[in-house]
């Protein structure tokens, strides 16, 4: 790596799309941001704004067929900004890969190994870790002598001990099938943790923190000192909150009972609870603003869904101020959680005894800055932090790198 490489591109490839933002890391700059959707279709879109040289966004329509022609159409368009993969002060490309099982606790460069090793965690993670092996090796493609590094969603969450970690079934049987909670969102938490610390003028590992990542995907950590020793999502991104599309939590005897009763087979039923459950599935909605004006128009379907979200949003911060212990902040981040004041207000409302409280006209402010929303007497302090999983990603990949 020259002197002068600061910069990481980071790429969170899915299924059918690509996200991407070219970052310097002197400063945390943005110098491009875009994205690629719908690729393999006929409406494929590519929208590019280089922040860099302030232009407006770009936008390009038309078939790209797969995420090879996808990462050489973002390559071009950074090239025409005088941003190419093949500048000399691209230092690595980071990559967001959902799934690192217990092998990867940290950021890693990756080679045939590690490849080989997060291609054989497909199984636990069949959506999205295909798409992230797609990336990567297009990537590599673009530019074999460039680090390429992992960052996992999956990585924070490995600190959370056995008895929080492990499901109470048999053993031999969950060893041998990869069976226990794992937890996504990780770059989130971590990065919404340590932000909420030095909100609170304290450093990471002086401070216990409830972090609730409320967005289409939804998920909640109990945090102390830096550490996260619990998170509500398991073996998948099924389990715990209620979300926008997934049911969270539920009896898994309820698998058992729509194969009976139902006659539905499994895939049937891991579309019902993934795709067609939540919000969605109780109310007919998955955006939280359509169903607030639902609510203020006194659709009681869209009230009883907001009102089944708040109370297992609030089962889990009583449940993880139980687990730590003494609680010194609740952060609520992501696209709900930054910027859905009701949702923050209810969350917290009855929980007095707990120390929380929301201050009606701070928790009313629309801001992108991290901020405080609990009055001054509040035992436990109540944040907005907006999370930043790109500027972590980039910043965990250049550390490593420089290293």
């Amino acid at each position: 790596m020259t002197a002068n490489a600061t910069r990481v591109l980071v790429l969170n490839s899915g299924s059918s799309s690509v996200k991407y933002q070219l970052l310097d890391m002197q400063d945390g700059s943005r110098l491009a941001v875009g994205l690629v959707e719908r690729i393999g279709e006929e409406t494929s879109r590519l929208s590019h704004t280089p922040l860099a040289t302030g232009g407006d966004q770009r936008e390009r329509e038309g078939r790209i067929a797969d995420h090879e022609e996808a990462l050489r159409a973002v390559a071009d368009e950074l090239a025409a900004d005088g941003l190419g993969l093949d500048s000399p002060e691209l230092a690595a490309i980071g990559h967001r890969v959902v799934h690192g099982g217990l092998k990867f606790t940290a950021p890693t460069v990756i080679d045939d190994a590690v490849l080989k090793e997060i291609e054989r965690l497909v199984p636990v993670a069949p959506l999205h870790n295909p798409a992230n092996i797609t990336g990567i090796k297009t990537a590599q493609a673009l530019r074999p002598d460039l680090p390429q590094v992992a960052v996992f969603d999956t990585a924070f969450h490995t600190s959370m001990p056995e008895h929080a970690a492990r499901y109470a079934i048999d053993v031999e049987t969950a060893d041998a099938h990869r069976i226990r909670r794992y937890g996504f969102h990780g770059t989130s938490h971590a990065y919404v943790s340590r932000k909420t610390a030095e909100l609170l003028g304290k450093a990471p590992e002086d401070v216990n923190v409830i972090v609730l990542h409320l967005g289409n995907g939804a998920s909640a950590s109990a945090v102390a000192g830096g550490r996260c020793v619990d998170t509500s999502m398991g073996l998948t991104p099924l389990e715990g909150l209620v979300m926008g599309t997934r049911s969270g939590d539920i009896d898994p005897a309820v698998v058992f009972h729509l194969k009976r009763v139902a006659g539905m087979d499994a895939d049937e039923v891991d579309e019902l609870l993934n795709k067609k459950s939540g919000l969605v599935g109780l109310c007919g909605d998955n955006d939280m603003r359509e169903i607030r004006r639902r609510i203020d128009e006194g659709d009681q379907r869209a009230a009883l869904a907001f009102d089944i979200y708040i109370h297992r949003l609030k089962k889990y911060i009583g449940a993880y101020s139980a687990v730590l212990g003494r609680v010194d902040a609740v952060a609520f981040t992501a696209g709900v959680g930054e910027n859905s004041a009701p949702v923050r207000e209810a969350a917290v409302k009855g929980l007095e005894e707990l120390g929380l409280a929301v201050d009606a006209d701070l928790n009313a402010v629309r801001s992108d800055e991290a901020r405080l929303i609990s009055p001054e007497y509040a035992r436990v302090a109540v944040a907005v932090v907006p999370t930043d999983e790109e500027l972590e990603i980039a910043g965990q990949t250049y550390a490593l790198v420089g290293n």
